[in-house]
């Protein structure tokens, strides 16, 4: 694990502190939620509602992941050269459940900060908003192959969960496999209202819409007979993508999103074993466009390149978790949201 004081670059001065990024020291296993730490200060959406949030009134301090994280991303923006003080965002999440000195999984701390959040912020109006920045919309269509009648159901995700094959992949063939019908036969036949009994059937997902900030979770660990290792092979990424050419038959009839070109601005890396490893990000900073690199304490300046080297092969440091963010006019919070 890395240590020592965070690296500044020879072009930043103490007074262009818009252009620094704080280090996070590895304090009892952190690595996971420094990484994922690093990827919310760059989700500036996030750090806006925030601040618009009256915390006078907050309850349950010391378990409060959203007045903690509030803290912590306050402190990031600092443009101090010390590292920034996480550990109580730290012991928060330990009264969580998420204990320290334990190695997490980066998925599933992320999606827990996001319920948390949901659960503990008191003014839902803001809690919604940010779930909202996440949530992906999708229909699942349900087929009985015995009577051809249809279920319909509404859903949503607040990541994209995508299987890593052990051969050739890619993103879009990753979502692509994601949204292919798929048999349910055997143990895994569903109930039929029509025909009152369980029966094989045909399930589908299509896309109702998309969110401010997609999530996708590159499925790289397996379970096989009590143990768990790890997928290095290659999945190569786009810095930018448009789903509307890539992946046109996804959409419901029902989807009336017109921009849906999307531009990489974080990748949560995992190096290592399955069950011994470490995880580090790369985040592209909102004002200069830039990538840089954060392990832990240790902030660098880095290039699309050196991201590209992520996509994977034998011993070497592995996207694990991709945020895009969707091209369109400046976001701004909804008016409501102010007072």
């Amino acid at each position: 694990m890395s240590t020592g004081i965070c690296h500044f670059f020879s072009g930043l001065t103490l007074e262009n502190h818009l252009f620094r990024m704080r280090g996070l020291s590895n304090y009892c296993l952190s690595c996971c939620v420094n990484s994922l730490l690093q990827t919310f200060s760059a989700t500036w959406e996030i750090a806006e509602l925030l601040e618009r949030w009256d915390v006078a009134g907050a309850r349950g301090d010391a378990r409060n992941v959203a007045l903690h994280l509030k803290r912590v991303l306050e402190a990031m923006r600092g443009g101090l050269p010390q590292l920034a003080p996480h550990r109580d965002f730290l012991h928060c999440l330990d009264q969580n459940r998420f204990r320290l000195n334990v190695q997490h999984d980066a998925d599933e701390v992320f999606l827990s900060i996001l319920n948390f959040i949901h659960q503990q912020m008191d003014n839902r109006v803001l809690a919604g908003e940010i779930q909202d920045l996440y949530k992906i919309s999708v229909e699942t269509h349900l087929q009985c192959l015995k009577c051809n009648s249809i279920q319909t159901e509404t859903s949503y995700m607040l990541s994209l969960p995508l299987y890593v094959k052990e051969d050739d992949n890619s993103l879009e063939g990753c979502m692509n496999s994601f949204f292919e019908h798929q048999e349910l036969k055997g143990i895994n036949s569903c109930f039929c209202a029509h025909c009152g009994t369980k029966n094989p059937s045909r399930q589908g997902v299509k896309l109702l819409s998309l969110p401010r900030i997609l999530c996708m979770n590159l499925k790289r660990f397996r379970n096989s007979r009590g143990s768990t290792h790890k997928l290095d092979c290659r999945v190569p990424f786009p810095e930018t993508f448009d789903f509307s050419q890539s992946l046109q038959d996804v959409f419901s009839e029902n989807f009336a999103q017109n921009e849906c070109r999307y531009t990489l601005y974080a990748v949560v890396v995992h190096s290592g074993y399955a069950m011994f490893g470490h995880y580090t990000a790369y985040v592209r900073h909102r004002e200069n466009k830039c990538w840089y690199y954060a392990d832990d304490s240790h902030v660098q300046q880095a290039s699309w390149e050196e991201v590209q080297r992520t996509y994977g092969g034998r011993h070497s440091r592995t996207a694990y978790m991709l945020m895009y963010r969707r091209d369109s006019e400046e976001w701004r919070p909804r008016p409501e949201l102010s007072g």
